[in-house]
């Protein structure tokens, strides 16, 4: 029987945002265990520019060190200062740490947003608020413990400057969380020191700052409070976060890029996919200059738009560097011209698009995945391309590798479609791991001894099974010179506008698209018994789909799963799908796209796939799968004939 939280609503299928708030009333699944310890959620509602961000990652990094499971939402404007910012915290001993939108406490420092915020909060949770000024009458609730320390007015009386009293309010709710929350002061405080070791008139105030708060509310507020956390240690190694790490999406992607052997990168600044080169600039400045000489051995170039970024790249590639560049929805709009010049003339290029809400210019910090059909077939005519999804840093940073091995084993650009949330936010993750034995696959590229023995050469004949034709590099011998054409050729390389011609070309192009099936990162499939349906997603929406899968198993609804990590699709896809009669396909968009290209891509039929989608542009709630699933279940079985 379902329990009734995870019943249906009219505005789950319709993706439509409630009166109050993105996701209001959205539960997170509850679990047989109701104990809060190491199991809860909490919000920090600031204002964009005051230094929250600080404050916000001190606080998810001691949690992580605690060896709590633990996940960070940081929810930003897209202006530079002075609007409403978030930052969402959930610590799950259990591991489930995707979004959720009720919290057990909040804490409230922005007044423009109280009373959204305090409506946020679970009945029987806390409110944590400056009380320097006292709370509308308006904003109370009797079912919600407010919780006031007078941030302001401490601040004021501890220290001198305007702007770091400003700064330290946001610190000093650190004290006070690790005190409600029991975080243990000895992590934050060897924190402090890693990080401003330095700067020790920072780590002064920093310190000065957490203590005030945190000696507030021991004297004021019974300290812990019932839901609070619990280091999770044991044996070594036995800790949940033991061999792992905290990291962003952006952050894995640029170490992908360097260990892939990287050289060239081009871009143009697009949030959120700019911190993907500011990081490969860094790593470049390190590990790319030869320690002797200071010689640089790499080149970033900022490019005029996105158009001129994927020229480079594209160039670059055809002359034989790994190139790449990183951009999200409009970026990837303007670069499809040039796309399709690289798909037709057989060029090497990755492209990392960082997705975000759209259409034009959408809402650019917040999550989406929106440009799976997009890339699937950008650019003009016949095009289809290489696709690569992962769900969270660890294979944002194996897949990268992984793009640039297909691109030039194809000869091909290759796409890695990331999403804000995975991106921007910190994970928790696997330590990541490296093969040292690793080498490049460059593909088919003919040497000069190679070339010497070739009566003639041929850009696009002969082709192998895979349906790809050897490449030269420039310089390599005169032998190997050719044209490069975006306009219609034939196999030898010359210009034609015969149709059985351009057909033959066009033919082998599909045969090579067809064969990298077998090369791209297979899909997640696990089968559980008594399953009744399939759920299908992809990217970002596992954290969520694996919870939602869970709680509705607890309720005897039990379904199959399979995550797409790769386009064009792999056998065990079409295999899943012809095994179940119905199917959930999961994602984050509003016209249903892996949907989309499931059907037109497999022989499965469209009435088995049934769309649960979320695309207000927050990160997915397993609660939003639960509902949707059962809602459309119930639906159906209303249908069936007496």
């Amino acid at each position: 029987m379902l329990r009734e939280p995870i019943g249906e609503t009219p505005e789950a299928s319709a993706g439509a945002a409630p009166a109050r708030g993105p996701e209001a009333g959205d539960e997170t699944p509850a679990r047989e265990d109701a104990s809060r310890v190491n199991r809860f959620a909490f919000k920090l509602a600031n204002v964009n520019g005051t230094g929250s961000a600080s404050a916000n990652s001190l606080l998810m990094q001691a949690i992580f060190r605690m060896g709590i499971p633990v996940s960070g939402k940081n929810l930003f404007p897209s202006n530079i200062q002075g609007l409403p910012t978030w930052y969402e915290i959930r610590v799950d001993k259990d591991g489930y740490t995707a979004r959720t939108a009720r919290f057990d406490l909040v804490v409230a420092m922005n007044a423009e947003t109280y009373e959204d915020d305090i409506d946020e909060v679970r009945p029987s949770g806390w409110v944590l608020f400056d009380s320097s000024w006292p709370l509308k009458q308006a904003f109370l609730r009797t079912d919600v413990s407010f919780l006031g320390v007078p941030y302001a007015k401490i601040c004021t009386e501890n220290f001198a400057e305007a702007r770091e009293r400003t700064l330290m309010k946001n610190i000093a709710y650190v004290g006070t969380l690790a005190a409600l929350l029991d975080i243990d002061m000895g992590v934050v405080e060897d924190m402090l020191r890693e990080k401003f070791a330095a700067k020790p008139k920072l780590m002064a105030s920093n310190a000065k700052a957490i203590r005030l708060g945190y000696d507030y509310a021991k004297e004021h507020f019974a300290c812990p409070l019932p839901t609070r956390l619990e280091a999770m240690g044991g044996p070594p190694g036995a800790s949940p976060t033991a061999d792992k790490i905290l990291i962003t999406g952006n952050t894995a992607t640029a170490l992908g890029a360097l260990y892939a052997g990287a050289t060239v990168a081009a871009w143009y600044p697009i949030t959120p996919s700019t911190s993907v080169l500011d990081a490969f600039t860094e790593l470049c400045e390190e590990y790319r200059v030869d320690p002797e000489t200071k010689e640089r051995r790499y080149c970033i170039l900022q490019a005029e738009d996105e158009l001129a970024a994927i020229g480079m790249v594209i160039g670059a590639g055809w002359n034989g560097a790994r190139a790449f560049t990183a951009t999200s929805g409009p970026g990837i709009s303007l670069m499809s011209e040039l796309v399709g010049l690289a798909y037709y003339a057989e060029i090497p290029a990755v492209i990392v698009d960082v997705q975000r809400v759209g259409p034009s210019t959408g809402m650019p910090t917040r999550t989406q995945q929106g440009d799976i059909l997009l890339c699937a077939y950008a650019s003009h005519g016949d095009t289809k391309h290489i696709l690569l999804f992962p769900a969270n840093p660890e294979e944002c940073f194996h897949f990268t590798v992984r793009a640039f091995d297909l691109g030039e084993r194809f000869q091909t650009p290759v796409f890695v479609l990331s999403d804000l949330d995975i991106g921007m936010n910190d994970w928790v993750v696997p330590r990541l791991t490296w093969d040292d034995s690793y080498r490049p696959d460059r593909g088919r590229v003919l040497s000069r001894e190679e070339l010497d023995a070739l009566p003639k050469y041929f850009r696009y004949s002969p082709e192998d099974w895979q349906g790809v034709a050897a490449r030269t590099l420039p310089g390599t011998s005169a032998k190997g010179a050719f044209f490069t054409r975006g306009s219609g050729h034939n196999k030898l390389g010359g210009y034609t506008e015969r149709p059985d011609e351009y057909q033959e070309v066009m033919d082998r192009l599909a045969r090579k698209h067809w064969t990298a099936r077998n090369f791209v990162p297979p899909a997640i499939v696990e089968t559980r018994p008594n399953a009744s349906f399939g759920v299908v997603t992809v990217g970002s929406c596992d954290l969520a789909v694996r919870e939602a899968l869970a709680e509705l198993a607890t309720n005897g609804i039990v379904g199959d799963y399979l995550r797409v990590r790769g386009f064009p699709f792999g056998p065990e896809i079409e295999s899943f799908l012809r095994r179940h009669d119905r199917m959930f396909v999961v994602e984050q968009n509003r016209d249903g796209q892996l949907r989309s290209l499931l059907t037109l891509e497999t022989g499965v039929a469209k009435s088995q796939l049934f769309s649960v989608r979320a695309y207000g542009g927050l990160p997915l709630q397993a609660a939003q799968v639960v509902r949707e699933i059962v809602h459309q279940i119930r639906e159906t079985e209303k249908e069936r004939p007496a």
